[in-house]
């Protein structure tokens, strides 16, 4: 006969060992229930929710910043066509371009008293560029001064 760890003798019959009853009943759980199962996919529908929505919200300040990025090279080249004029006047002008830009230029004298006795004069050059993106007008507007000499 053998002697257990705990000081009983074994009588070599059967070698069964017996669980205490909580154990079974922790073995007897396998799996998850149908409350978890739930509780998990509502967690992660939430995740993929929030996730897909600021990739959503990158998405649109991409459009935006490209629209705006098209728009203000749009201006630069209009403004510097405007700025080459060698006889740059005081007008107001606009144009609608073929894509669908406005814009609208705006040439003033300025600080006129305090260059009426030089032989130049301070050109103010405003350029509005106007578009419209799903249902609002967008706008940007670049402004510059230019020295001219006065014609006499």
């Amino acid at each position: 006969m053998e002697t257990r760890r705990n000081g009983e003798r074994d009588s070599g019959r059967s070698r069964r060992i017996l669980a205490p009853p909580h154990s079974r009943l922790i073995s007897e759980k396998k799996g998850f229930t149908l409350l978890e199962v739930l509780i998990a996919v509502a967690i992660l529908g939430i995740a993929v929710s929030v996730v897909l929505q600021l990739f959503s919200a990158d998405l649109r300040a991409i459009s935006a910043s490209e629209d705006y990025v098209a728009a203000t090279s749009r201006a630069g080249a209009k403004m510097r066509e405007i700025l080459d004029d060698s006889s740059l006047a005081p007008k107001s002008a606009s144009e609608t371009t073929t894509d669908g830009y406005r814009i609208d230029v705006s040439v003033t004298e300025a600080m006129k008293e305090r260059t009426e006795n030089m032989q130049v004069a301070l050109m103010d050059v405003s350029l509005t560029i106007r578009w419209i993106k799903g249902t609002k007008e967008r706008s940007l507007t670049l402004r510059t001064m230019k020295t001219v000499q006065k014609q006499i």
